[in-house]
């Protein structure tokens, strides 16, 4: 199919075979082909000037118009030489300084020459494209809060984790890559399903999916109190409907057939006669037979289709409830435009002592209530509330500087650790085993105060 892809269409067909990182041209009718590595011959005589004081951007330093470079590109003329005869048509580019010109140069090519390298996802480069492209998607998640997510949240290969994210399966497909394939992931999710276009952007083999699960978030309640339902399965689709179905047509027939046999006329004229018509009926009668039974067979495979996806399904909750029964998640990751303390609270219920946990928001007001209720509830600690903060550096020979522009904000983290919750000793207790612990002499202070 055709891909556009920055005010440029091509078919991908030519780039089957080749490994990434390779750089293809775009030929005319959007076909690919391996671009050649031609060493650049720098003009001997290259001159420049010393500043760019006198250079007025008035639009006629161009000699070339835009006819004349469309006329050049229905030639069939290469980009390269196009940015050639632009250098060479242009009255201000001798005066302009070498680093001027460079950048002249770099602009040039970006416009005419229709070059492509296709590269290996990952996660830097799909956090990267999303958040220039489509922040909104993602929840303006920046790509190096994410790498700050899956540093506290500790994935590694053979971990047990939660994943709860609304941002389109970037943050899952991040902790996939960083698993390897190795463990189990377990995706909250809204709504009717899982969204995971992103994920499915990484070209993970099927291995990485086999330990992937899901479970839906309106099931959770039902899960911590124990009133989730765990239906008995049926082995087997149940095909007792169509066999009924089929039985019941068979007796139909039988009937009509001993209908017409009582009904034939003794005259002979009239048999005949009845014969020729019942040929005729009979052709027709056998189209409507043979239309309705691909009718009802397709009807039929699709019920079974539908009830096996069904009975898979249902398996794979089942199967998935019981992990999260086991409470000994390795750590927790949560992503999402809800608000974060209900999501939080219940999900913590699944996840081992000493584990860690991290969650995102794009305000910091959703994660500040968040903290103080955890610290109320307890069951936690190391609880840091923080912002990432990031600066783009261009760093080229004797021109290192940070950038002019740059994010205003990638969010904020809520990462801590758990810890076993203790709910049978109260505060009194607590405050008296507090007591004990200090030393003599602030506790001789703490008692002369309550006198």
């Amino acid at each position: 199919r055709k891909i556009i892809f920055e005010k440029q269409w091509f078919y991908l067909d030519n780039a089957i075979g080749h490994i990434y990182g390779t750089t293809f041209e775009v030929t005319s009718g959007g076909n690919l082909q391996p671009k050649r590595e031609v060493e650049e011959t720098t003009p001997e005589t290259k001159e420049a000037g010393t500043d760019n004081r006198n250079i007025v951007d008035d639009g006629k330093s161009q000699k070339l118009t835009h006819d004349d470079i469309k006329a050049l590109k229905d030639k069939g003329i290469k980009g390269q030489e196009i940015v050639q005869q632009l250098i060479e048509n242009s009255t201000t580019f001798r005066d302009k300084t070498e680093f001027a010109q460079d950048k002249y140069i770099k602009k040039k090519k970006k416009k005419y020459e229709a070059v492509i390298t296709i590269v290996k996802p990952s996660t830097r480069i799909l956090s990267t494209m999303y958040y220039a492209r489509e922040p909104g998607k993602i929840n303006h998640l920046r790509y190096d809060t994410l790498a700050q997510m899956l540093t506290l949240g500790n994935i590694r290969a053979g971990n047990k984790m939660i994943v709860m994210e609304t941002c389109a399966g970037l943050v899952l497909g991040a902790v996939m890559e960083r698993m390897g394939g190795y463990g189990s992931i377990i995706q909250m999710y809204p709504g009717g399903g899982p969204v995971r276009a992103a994920t499915s952007c990484f070209g993970f083999p099927k291995l990485f999916f086999d330990n992937l699960h899901e479970f839906p978030l309106s099931k959770v309640d039902s899960l911590l109190s124990g009133t989730f339902s765990t239906e008995t399965l049926p082995s087997e689709p149940e095909d007792n409907v169509l066999v009924e179905e089929e039985s019941n047509g068979s007796t139909d027939e039988k009937q009509t057939s001993l209908q017409e046999t009582e009904e034939e006329p003794t005259s002979e004229a009239a048999m005949e006669i009845n014969q020729t018509e019942e040929q005729e009926t009979m052709d027709v009668n056998a189209e409507d037979v043979e239309f309705k039974e691909n009718k009802e067979k397709g009807y039929k495979e699709n019920v079974r289709e539908k009830q096996r996806k069904q009975w898979e399904r249902r398996k794979k909750l089942i199967e998935t409830a019981a992990l999260l029964r086991e409470k000994n998640a390795d750590g927790l990751i949560v992503a999402s435009k809800f608000h974060p303390t209900p999501l939080l609270l219940s999900l913590l219920e699944f996840v081992a002592p000493s584990r860690p946990f991290v969650v995102y928001c794009q305000y910091k007001e959703p994660l500040l209530e968040c903290y103080t209720k955890l610290r109320e509830r307890g069951g936690v600690i190391n609880l840091k509330l923080s912002e990432s903060w990031l600066r783009n550096y261009q760093v080229l020979p004797d021109r290192s500087h940070p950038k002019l522009t740059m994010s205003g904000g990638g969010g904020y983290l809520l990462s801590g650790i758990t810890v076993v919750l203790d709910k049978g000793n109260s505060d009194s207790s607590n405050l008296e085993a507090l007591k004990m612990e200090e030393p003599s002499s602030k506790r001789c202070k703490v008692q002369d105060l309550h006198c």
